[in-house]
């Protein structure tokens, strides 16, 4: 079993609409390496921590798995998509989704000011400069220490 950190902006898609849904394809990823994350590393029942980004307290809120292998992302080909890549080729496509579900919600927002005070996650892909990505590994221990934080 493998561990995930995702993002989503609340405003686009929040853990709550996750917990009504209880199952989403996570589309509209147009970076390689997240992309690359989600083909060749994600499998199905990895656990997921799921990330508001963007809003005015950043932080992890809830916990999801994974529940599809990596799959076309059908957004790619529909020009009235946000999401709409013209390069893209049905053929060949250049973009994946997973299926991601519901677990539960965490106690409390661990804040993005909370991971990046912990020495504890200095390896922590979130909280190294410069990582935008919308989709990251987490390590195991990283995973166990971030979920004791609750």
């Amino acid at each position: 079993m493998r561990y995930w950190l995702m993002k989503s902006e609340p405003e686009e898609f929040s853990i709550d609409a996750l917990a009504k849904k209880k199952l989403e394809p996570w589309n509209g990823v147009r970076n390689y390496q997240a992309r690359n994350y989600m083909r060749d590393g994600m499998k199905v029942g990895d656990g997921v921590l799921f990330y508001h980004s963007n809003c005015a307290e950043p932080g992890i809120v809830g916990i999801a798995e994974i529940r599809s292998e990596a799959y076309t992302d059908p957004s790619q080909f529909d020009p009235k998509s946000d999401y709409y890549d013209p390069a893209s080729k049905r053929e060949e496509p250049r973009w994946l989704l997973v299926d991601v579900g519901y677990k539960r919600k965490l106690k409390r927002t661990i804040t993005l000011a909370e991971l990046k005070d912990r020495p504890e996650l200095q390896d922590l892909a979130l909280v190294r400069k410069g990582n935008r990505l919308s989709v990251m590994p987490v390590a195991k221990r990283e995973w166990d220490y971030i979920l004791s934080l609750e």
